[in-house]
């Protein structure tokens, strides 16, 4: 598990999730957001995206894992999140995240790191900046 005295400004992570329809239909469930444009087929094709797409809390939520299990990892504590949803991301694609430390603050253990979520043609879909507070041990 790094602390903070391991992190370094520039240091970066990229963690790969697959983003099915399952996975948007259990989103829908656990948040109550049963939005049609996430999960009625013949609605979305109505609108202006065209098809299905996942919410956007969603794709966050893998900002999250990463943060959890990668960089700060296990032991950190999310303080706050800026996201800025870019484009639509649309079911069963893989969605890549990337975290990359851009401020670090001795006295609190604070670290601020750049996100990105990336769809498989490589468009940023998904960017913000978080504040995380790491473990020191």
């Amino acid at each position: 598990m790094p602390a903070f005295a391991d992190l370094a400004m520039g240091q970066s992570v990229v963690r790969v999730f697959c983003l099915t329809t399952d996975d948007v239909q259990a989103f829908a469930t656990i948040s109550g957001d049963s939005n049609p444009v996430h999960l009625d087929e013949k609605y979305a094709a109505a609108s202006p995206f065209g098809q299905r797409i996942a919410h956007g809390m969603l794709s966050a939520g893998y900002i999250s894992a990463t943060i959890a299990n990668d960089l700060p990892g296990p032991g950190s504590i999310y303080l706050s999140q800026e996201l800025k949803f870019l484009a639509p991301v649309f079911h069963n694609q893989d969605l890549t995240v990337r975290l990359t430390v851009i401020g670090l603050r001795e006295d609190k253990a604070h670290v601020t790191l750049d996100c990105q979520v990336l769809n498989e043609a490589g468009d940023v879909v998904l960017a913000g900046e978080a504040l995380v507070k790491a473990p020191r041990i």
